[in-house]
């Protein structure tokens, strides 16, 4: 992969539109990224990951893609074109981001977009040029992923290298290196392995602990069924505590207990169904006994009753003999009953008649004229004749009665229309007045509105001043803020570049030190007969003493920690004031010359002015609606007038039309009425009368007819008496009696001679005869042994059928046993190895040596070739000192291994652990193992070779001479036909590297430019 331009526009620091050259930049092989902090250095290489993958590395995923300096028209976009695979390809994405819209105000939602497009001999016209690739972002995203055959994450690291990932990498333990290993070889899959054998290890051990727990409860079963005199089960079931083993049989003890049980059960039942058979023989000889006696009883009993209903019965012979005489002669007179109750109903219907005949005349008589007085004495002829005159009266009073409603609804209807007549006039008398006071009104809120009006012009203008002012303001006492910060950072910053320039001084003079004294460091080393170090000669006939106040390695790694712990503190404090003076120079520009006193006094007057324009300005919408609420009142006001004055004409013509038709109808009322109060009145009183002069003669009719019944009932009576042998009715009805009676008499009579029957009966019977003379029956004597025998019978059921249901259920329980001890064999058996399998791949085992995963196994091969693949450039950046190895050694504690890493020192030729390395060390370390992992990475990838790499930081804490040898390094890697481009503000690495690209920063954005060693 070879990179050739780049143009990024609105993207990051990046306001405009800027291009970078790869091609031009990196001729040499070599090129330099440097800027000012915060300028933007980074963001190319963002741009670049943007390009390819469509995001940016994760550490800065979350930033903002867009400029905030860029225009608002100006959409962010980023363009690559670069060579991957033999195929020239030209990359342009734009992020999704708000635009302004087309039309209208505001801002609409710009969707992201991806072009793709290939370099080709032949576009489609038959000339070279661009030919559309794709414009969908997932077909776009995967042909380059196929292309680089690497992720975001493992570009991020093999092309984009972050130094300070590596030093954590480097120093850390091996959770932390594997981390970044997984990421980048993609060993996900050995992860799901293992997860996917502790999973089946959960399934399996929960399948043992079921069959264990159904173990258990099947052993409690069978122990609640056995009873309590039963062997318990607590010495052939497993505890639940403890834990499921995979070779422990679980189930032949409990299986020969359950034998057991179920024999001791067997041998129950057997006593249990003899006891039973005794039980039933001695209850059937009570129940017999029983039963003879009780037959006995009731004979005895049945005797006694008899001979006492028999001397009752005797006794009420004499009062049998006279019921019967009074029920003969009732029976006599049955034929005069009917007849006699005719005649009563004849003679209370007469009594009734006359009694209703002499109400009505009385009512009749009571009438308040003459004439009903006299009709109240009239006979049945004359009264049928004056009903039907009156009758004839009232027909021809009901047209008068019409003449007289239709005059009082003419009264009612004149009154009504004179009441709104008065009504028609007083609204069109308001309405006059209302419109005389409308011109005044009008112009009043005419002047009103105009004033409301110049107040929102006013208070629109001083919106916009307040706002300048307020951003003034804020920025004024920001920049106070900043000054008095700067003012306390100046002296800090000097005093921390002094500590610093002291500590280098002291680092200088002690490494001097130990350089001059190194001949007695080494002398310390020799041992008699071993070869010196130096001149390889076994003897030492004069070693090197050391001097006073010597040091050693030790000291000069402190000295060189605390060099570098001042220089960070420096350069942090350094940087903080530059930031400082950077946000003071913004904020003074945007405050302006004028105290923050001054601006507060300003805006506090404008804020008073704008309060008192808005108020005025709130006035214009409730005066708007005031005028239009007054026109909408003018036009109702016109138009109640007009209509008032429409509707009092109409009214007055109605008026004098109705009093034209009362006249003529009140005359013919009065023709009709007569003396009456009304004609309904006169009609009234005619109908009452003709009603009452009906019930009369209607009453007199039924009071005849009456008397006409009575008179043949009473010959009825008499003739009904004599053909049933009485001389007279009044004899008849004194020997008569009721119905009910009668029947009453003659049931008693039948049951006194029935009930002496059946008691002579009873006393005839031989065998009641025979149990009367024998001793009274012993009843409670066999009660209380029928009990007792069935009260043993009882017992006996029980026992036996609690001895039949305890060897039924241990019978069920064993065949549970049975089925439950064949399916856990292969159960134990898969957990047996799965357990295993499981254990030795999470690295729990003690099979597994170095308790080490399957994961960290595969890793840790790859992490040896990138050990490899380092040490070949460490060796040179070290002088041939330092190499790296992997170690399988175990973490400390309880950590896992297989991910350590360890430097030889061939100085000293020992193997020591990597945080020892200083500062400069650590960097070219980091270095290192960052190209070797970009070379394995690389072959894992498919052996993409990659032509552009880039080194982000970590130059300045490398002396002078280690400089050089990382230098070299890299330019092995150019030598490679490699372009390594190297992002830094390192003063020393300008004058190195001739092309550099220069990243500038301003108020308004960050630039960029080409730049050879002569700008610098």
């Amino acid at each position: 992969m070879r990179l050739h331009s780049l143009t990024v526009t609105a993207f990051g620091p990046f306001a405009g539109t800027e291009t970078v050259d790869f091609d031009a930049l990196a001729a040499g092989g070599l090129f330099l990224l440097r800027g000012a902090t915060g300028a933007g250095k980074s963001s190319v290489l963002d741009a670049v990951c943007f390009a390819l993958y469509g995001e940016v590395p994760g550490a800065r995923r979350a930033s903002r893609l867009r400029s905030d300096h860029a225009e608002p028209l100006r959409l962010t976009q980023v363009r690559l074109e670069l060579t991957l695979g033999g195929r020239r390809l030209e990359i342009t994405r734009l992020p999704e981001q708000l635009r302004p819209k087309k039309v209208g105000k505001g801002t609409t939602v710009e969707r992201a977009q991806t072009l793709l497009r290939e370099w080709a001999a032949d576009s489609g016209d038959g000339t070279p040029g661009w030919r559309a690739v794709s414009k969908s972002h997932q077909e776009a995203g995967e042909e380059i992923h196929r292309l680089i055959g690497m992720s975001r994450e493992q570009f991020c690291q093999v092309v984009l290298l972050p130094q300070g990932d590596f030093a954590r990498f480097l120093r850390g333990d091996s959770e932390e290196r594997s981390k970044l290993l997984r990421r980048l070889f993609d060993t996900e899959r050995f992860q799901h392995v293992e997860a996917w054998l502790a999973e089946q290890r959960r399934s399996h051990e929960a399948a043992v602990q079921t069959g264990r727990r159904r173990l258990r409860d099947l052993a409690s079963k069978a122990e609640q069924a056995a009873g309590p005199q039963a062997e318990p089960a607590a010495g052939w079931v497993p505890a639940e505590e403890e834990p499921a083993h995979p070779a422990v049989d679980l189930t032949s003890g409990v299986l020969g207990w359950a034998a057991i049980l179920r024999s001791g059960a067997a041998e129950q039942l057997a006593v249990a169904g003899a006891a039973l058979a005794g039980a039933e023989a001695g209850h059937r000889g009570a129940q017999a006994a029983r039963g003879a006696a009780e037959e006995l009883a009731g004979r005895q009993r049945r005797h006694r009753e008899a001979a006492a209903e028999a001397a009752r019965l005797a006794e009420g012979a004499p009062a049998m003999e006279r019921d019967f005489g009074r029920l003969a002669a009732a029976r006599a007179a049955v034929g005069v009953e009917s007849v006699l109750h005719l005649r009563r109903a004849a003679e209370a219907a007469h009594r009734a008649a006359r009694e209703e005949e002499r109400r009505h005349r009385a009512a009749l008589g009571g009438a308040p004229d003459g004439e009903g007085r006299a009709l109240a004495r009239a006979e049945a002829e004359e009264l049928a004749a004056a009903e039907h005159r009156l009758r004839a009266e009232v027909v021809r009073l009901e047209a008068a009665r019409a003449d007289e409603l239709r005059c009082a609804d003419l009264r009612r209807e004149q009154a009504s229309l004179e009441a709104d007549r008065r009504r028609a006039e007083e609204l069109a008398e308001e309405a006059a007045d209302w419109l005389a006071d409308f011109d005044g009104r009008l112009a009043a809120l005419q002047e009103e509105q105009s004033a409301a009006r110049a107040a929102g012009a006013r208070v629109e203008q001083l919106d916009v001043r307040r706002g300048e002012l307020t951003e003034r303001l804020a920025a004024a006492r920001r920049r106070d803020e900043l000054r008095a910060a700067i003012a306390l950072a100046e002296p800090r910053a000097l005093a921390r570049r002094t500590e610093a320039l002291d500590a280098r001084e002291h680092s200088q003079d002690v490494r001097e030190r130990r350089l001059t004294g190194m001949a007695a460091e080494l002398a310390a080393q020799l041992r008699a007969g071993e070869a010196c170090r130096v001149c390889g000669s076994p003897e030492h006939p004069e070693p090197a003493r050391p001097a006073s106040g010597q040091v050693g390695a030790e000291d000069e790694e402190r000295a060189r920690a605390a060099q570098a712990l001042a220089e960070r503190a420096a350069d942090t404090a350094e940087q903080e004031l530059a930031g400082l003076r950077v946000r003071e120079a913004t904020a003074a520009g945007a405050a302006g010359p004028e105290s923050v006193a001054a601006l507060a006094e300003t805006l506090g007057a404008l804020e008073r002015e704008h309060r008192e324009a808005l108020r005025a300005a709130e006035g214009l919408d409730p005066v708007t609606r005031e005028l239009e609420r007054l026109a909408q009142d003018q036009a109702r006001q016109l138009a109640a007038l007009r209509d008032a004055g429409e509707r009092t004409a109409a009214l007055t013509a109605r008026i004098q039309t109705l009093g034209g038709e009362q006249e003529e109808l009140t005359r013919r009322v009065a023709a009709a009425r007569g003396d009456a109060a009304s004609v309904s009145g006169r009609a009234s009183a005619l109908a009452r009368l003709a009603g009452g002069v009906a019930a009369v003669a209607g009453a007199a009719r039924a009071c005849a007819e009456a008397a006409l019944r009575l008179k043949e009932a009473d010959d009825e009576l008499a003739r009904a008496a004599v053909a049933a042998g009485f001389p007279s009715p009044e004899e008849a009805t004194a020997v008569l009696l009721p119905r009910e009676e009668r029947d009453r008499l003659e049931a008693r009579l039948t049951g006194h001679r029935s009930a002496l029957a059946a008691a002579e009966q009873q006393l005839a019977l031989p065998e009641l005869a025979e149990a009367a003379g024998r001793p009274p029956a012993d009843l409670p004597g066999t009660q209380a042994g029928l009990l007792a025998a069935t009260d043993r019978l009882r017992r006996a059921h029980a026992a036996h059928e609690a001895a039949g249901e305890r060897c039924a259920a241990l019978a069920g329980i064993g065949r549970q046993l049975a089925e439950l001890a064949a399916s856990l064999a292969p159960a134990l058996d898969r957990y047996a190895r799965i357990n295993r399998l499981a254990a030795v791949t999470a690295g729990t085992s003690t099979e597994n040596r170095l308790r080490m995963r399957l994961e960290s196994y595969v890793l840790a091969a790859r992490l040896e070739q990138v050990a490899a693949a380092a040490s070949a450039r460490l060796v040179r950046m070290s002088g041939g000192r330092y190499t790296l190895v992997h170690s399988d050694g175990r973490g400390t504690g309880n950590k896992r291994s297989g991910l350590a890493l360890r430097v030889v020192d061939a100085w000293t030729g020992t193997e020591r652990d990597t945080s020892t390395l200083s500062g400069g060390e650590s960097f070219f370390a980091s270095l290192a193992l960052a190209l070797g992992l970009a070379d394995v990475v690389t072959d894992e990838a498919g052996g993409m070779p990659l032509d552009t790499l880039f080194i982000d930081e970590g130059f300045g804490t490398l002396d002078e001479q280690a400089l050089e040898e990382v230098m070299d390094v890299l330019d092995g890697l150019r030598e490679r036909d490699r372009a390594v481009g190297i992002v830094s503000h390192v003063a020393d690495l300008k004058s190195r590297i001739p092309a550099q690209l220069m990243v500038r920063k301003g108020r308004r954005g960050s630039t960029l430019a080409l730049a050879g060693r002569e700008d610098v």
